[in-house]
């Protein structure tokens, strides 16, 4: 993106990957969910103040017009997340056209930047030399298509602070008391997930590993340790009106769940499917919390499921308004590679385009 805005310079774009646009191809399931029309500041992990006017300047409407410029067809589902409408090919092809005047360095690893009169940028196949660096490099999520920690580690050379990165958007795993949730892979149902103060009305899939799906995928954002608590009745408002208004009815059938999960969960604390009019007030007390099952989850299920990196290069050592270093003059880091992750449903790539078009109207 930073490169279709700087025609007329002489640009070299550097790529460990043998194609360009490999995160975009393999994005949404081939679809590439490219922005969200809700992008706000609210929805990202990181300074506010820093990610605020940059959202501001280039929002989900400036992305949707610059696509729809190149006659891009889209897709709107739910929840405002923008899709390409055939294939992710069709923007990838797209900036193919709009980078084919850039030197390309394709199947080529960047092994460390140096700065003296210049910059040498040194690589597994030669040096490159240039008068401005951007590192676009992203996080560390997605190692089969070429992510490492490069960007992390040309920013400690030129004495940038970095925010621990770890894996985000990705599955959480399960402490021993939650291993009934382990027989029921494949299983999905819409729930309400809070966590540190947000919550997350979307579907939860259960997994081999743990938990996930996108209520489960945008809380691990924002979840590093302690409890998260589920609704697993978002379509029951009062689960005592439930008791009283179903009571002839078996718990299986009145909670209108998938019989696999009340049973699993029946097994777990020690209860039999009764009539609801029969159970006891703890027996009552036990599938209500149903309504907000609380658990501190072991883990998450590492980098190579998570689709971001959540932390990186620390904004405040970043000039917002070019994103230019403030350690080093014209060396500048943009997209995922800076402590900046939105969340789940297109607010990363909204990021990465937002930060790579203003970097292209400030750099020259």
């Amino acid at each position: 993106m930073a490169a279709s805005h700087l025609q007329g310079h002489d640009v070299a774009l550097v790529d460990a990957n043998p194609k360009i646009g490999m995160k975009l191809l393999i994005s949404g399931g081939g679809k590439c969910n490219l922005t969200n029309r809700f992008a706000t500041a609210d929805h990202y992990l990181g300074d506010q103040a820093f990610i605020a006017p940059i959202l501001s300047s280039f929002d989900a409407a400036s992305t949707l017009s610059f696509v729809k410029a190149h006659h891009l067809s889209l897709e709107e589902r739910a929840h405002g997340q923008i899709f390409c409408a055939h294939s992710a090919k069709d923007l990838v092809s797209i900036f193919g056209r709009l980078t084919s005047s850039c030197t390309f360095y394709l199947a080529t690893n960047v092994l460390h930047v140096k700065k003296d009169q210049h910059f040498v940028v040194h690589t597994d196949k030669g040096e490159i030399h240039a008068k401005k660096v951007v590192v676009a490099s992203g996080g560390l999520s997605y190692t089969s298509i070429g992510a490492s920690d490069i960007g992390y580690k040309i920013a400690e050379h030129f004495g940038h602070s970095i925010v621990t990165p770890s894996p985000a958007l990705v599955g959480l795993t399960l402490q021993k008391e939650q291993f009934w949730m382990k027989e029921l892979s494949g299983i999905a149902l819409p729930v309400i997930l809070h966590v540190e103060g947000k919550s997350f009305s979307e579907n939860l899939l259960f997994a081999h590993k743990g938990i996930s799906g996108p209520a489960v995928l945008s809380g691990s954002l924002y979840w590093k340790k302690g409890n998260i608590a589920i609704d697993f009745l978002p379509h029951i408002q009062s689960i005592e009106r439930l008791f009283k208004e179903q009571g002839k009815k078996q718990i299986i059938t009145a909670l209108g769940l998938p019989r696999r999960l009340i049973k699993a969960f029946l097994d777990a604390v020690g209860m039999e499917d009764k009539v609801l009019s029969k159970l006891t007030a703890s027996e009552r007390a036990l599938l209500s919390s149903l309504k907000a099952y609380t658990f501190s989850p072991a883990g998450n299920f590492g980098y190579t499921k998570a689709e971001v990196t959540r932390g990186g290069i620390s904004t405040s050592e970043i000039n917002p308004a070019t994103f230019e270093s403030l350690t080093c003059k014209d060396l500048y880091f943009i997209g995922e590679v800076l402590d900046v992750t939105g969340e789940l449903g297109g607010f990363n790539f909204q990021w990465a385009f937002a930060s790579a078009t203003l970097l292209a109207k400030a750099i020259f």
